[in-house]
């Protein structure tokens, strides 16, 4: 998962064009470094540094700006903001591996598919009914579906890639599934089981599950219990009830820490590791008296 240094070609290219002002050069080149950070760093201070002032006053220009779009800061002043939103902290989490992410293309895919489900909700509608649509364009039509082949792949733990690639982990595929129930009106809620993700329904009489993992199966209270115990759990009722998008992000951090570690990626391990650390530090004075 490491990104690369540059070759030496591509050192040749980036001080070519180092001194070059044009705004869609410079948008270009601030993209590419932004996609090989690392590198990038190491390219810049050493131009920086190097003895031909003006590629290195151009240099410390770039080296200002990938600072102040550093997606990493970006991510964290949102965890202290303790302003939580699940679309926008699923997005600010991405960038911080996709840092170039349109993020307005993913909101757009977001808005077709919650147009699919439109289409073929017949009103008067119930909550379950609504539920079957989007299962139906979800898991049927588009193919979303758990990435049981490579469960450990980061990719899985990012909003844009599940929205492309079609697969993820619990977690992911049921934040696909909020984000779509939220645009046509369903109260559906996070429910971060241990072990396992959950949507919860809670405003149809007797609380459902909706297991998006398995092609977004219902759930009764019953059935959630029984499958935490073949798990060699022992369930008690706050696992059962909704969990705060805090909570939610946490958990996806957590688990990028796990599988970036697992890939190889210890910088990024870290990182994640760190957002884990800063989400537990905004939340801790909340229990103090």
């Amino acid at each position: 998962m490491e990104t690369p240094d540059f070759s030496p070609a591509e050192r040749e290219a980036f001080t070519s064009l180092l001194d070059d002002t044009s705004p869609a050069v410079r948008k270009q080149m601030l993209a590419r470094f932004l996609f090989q950070a690392d590198a990038a760093k190491q390219f810049l201070v050493a131009v920086a540094e190097g003895k031909h002032r003006e590629l290195a006053w151009h240099a410390r220009w770039f080296l200002n700006e990938l600072h102040f779009c550093d997606p990493a800061a970006e991510f964290r002043g949102f965890i202290r903001s303790l302003n939580y939103e699940l679309e926008t902290g699923s997005l600010l989490l991405a960038r911080t591996m996709m840092p170039t992410v349109d993020t307005g293309d993913v909101a757009a895919e977001l808005d077709r598919l919650a147009a699919r489900c439109r289409e073929l909700i017949a009103e008067p509608a119930s909550v379950r009914t609504r539920c079957r649509v989007v299962n139906r364009v979800l898991f049927h039509e588009e193919g979303f579906r758990g990435n049981t082949e490579h469960y450990t792949d980061p990719l899985n733990s990012l909003l844009p890639e599940v929205l492309t690639r079609k697969k993820g982990l619990p977690i992911t595929l049921g934040i696909v599934y909020l984000l779509v129930a939220q645009r046509i009106g369903l109260e559906l809620e996070p429910v971060g089981l241990p072990g396992h993700f959950m949507v919860g329904c809670y405003s149809d009489g007797a609380p459902f599950y909706i297991d998006a993992f398995e092609q977004g199966a219902f759930r009764t209270p019953g059935e959630v219990v029984q499958f935490l115990r073949a798990q060699g759990m022992e369930p008690s009722i706050g696992d059962l009830a909704p969990s705060p998008v805090r909570e939610v992000l946490c958990r996806c951090c957590r688990n990028l820490a796990n599988h970036c570690a697992a890939a190889g990626d210890e910088r990024r391990a870290v990182m994640f590791a760190d957002f884990v650390g800063e989400f537990e530090a905004a939340y801790e004075p909340k229990f103090r008296s």
